[in-house]
């Protein structure tokens, strides 16, 4: 083991290379404000423990559940105490922002390409990938993700995921995870995670000094928390213009609802 003389120095390098936002720079696992909320308490438990393990662990971990509930900020810190506890190579990123980044090298005016965004990613030690889902699914999207969810599955490097939609079996939802990340990304996360998925108020929302009593409050005085349900149904419109039907004619267009290209 390296010395406290050597790893200080190492451990402060770490935290600014792994791309903490600066809201998040204070985050711990100690000042996280629970109540009795089973699970939670739970996913607490779960992270402590992966983060005392690390590197010796089996998975990583999926935070699942509404905006608000501590989901990053268990997240960032864990990878604050491995960082802290071990000197590893870590990275945090928003998965819209990491995917836009790899985006930009395609610009024939950048001077970065593809593999300098996408290799610290696929190498880190640990690597938190915040909002899972939150961009629209393509194509694209979908290889790209896979291809770093792969690489480190294969590397049995551990990682973290974050995400707001709800893991729920039906695959005709168009809420649920398995259609925001597609089916192959999905069972390759079900093989290298813990799922962990809770609910709970806004945090956000809550007045300067609430505690956990005012947090069970109102955990329990509101209904469960989701993300708003997509329209569904079949919707029809009328066609006008140099196209138009006849007069009186209308044409069924036969769309599911949701947003285009979902």
């Amino acid at each position: 083991m390296r010395c406290d003389c050597r790893r200080g120095p190492l451990v402060e390098r770490r935290l600014r290379e792994a791309r903490i936002p600066p809201r998040y720079q204070r985050c711990d696992l100690e000042n996280f404000v629970t109540y009795p909320n089973e699970r939670l308490l739970k996913a607490i438990e779960r992270a402590k423990k992966f983060a005392e393990s690390f590197p010796a662990c089996e998975k990583g971990l999926l935070l699942i559940g509404p905006p608000g509930i501590g989901k990053t900020h268990i997240a960032v810190s864990v990878l604050r105490q491995v960082i802290k506890a071990t000197g590893a190579k870590a990275l945090y990123y928003d998965t819209r922002e990491l995917l836009k980044e790899i985006r930009s090298t395609y610009d024939s005016t950048s001077n970065r390409v593809e593999l300098d965004v996408i290799g610290p990613v696929m190498e880190a030690e640990l690597l938190v990938l915040d909002d899972l889902g939150a961009e629209r699914m393509t194509d694209w999207v979908e290889e790209t993700m896979s291809l770093i969810v792969n690489t480190r599955y294969n590397e049995r490097r551990p990682t973290i995921f974050t995400s707001n939609w709800e893991d729920t079996p039906d695959e005709g939802d168009l809420n649920s995870l398995v259609v925001r990340v597609g089916f192959r990304l999905h069972s390759r996360l079900r093989e290298m995670c813990e799922f962990l998925e809770y609910d709970g108020p806004d945090y956000r929302n809550l007045e300067p000094n609430s505690g956990a009593e005012d947090l069970y409050r109102l955990w329990k005085g509101r209904p469960r928390r989701t993300l708003p349900a997509k329209a569904s149904g079949q919707m029809r419109a009328q066609l006008r213009g140099p196209r138009a039907p006849k007069h009186g004619e209308q044409l069924d267009l036969k769309w599911p609802g949701g947003r285009a290209g979902s």
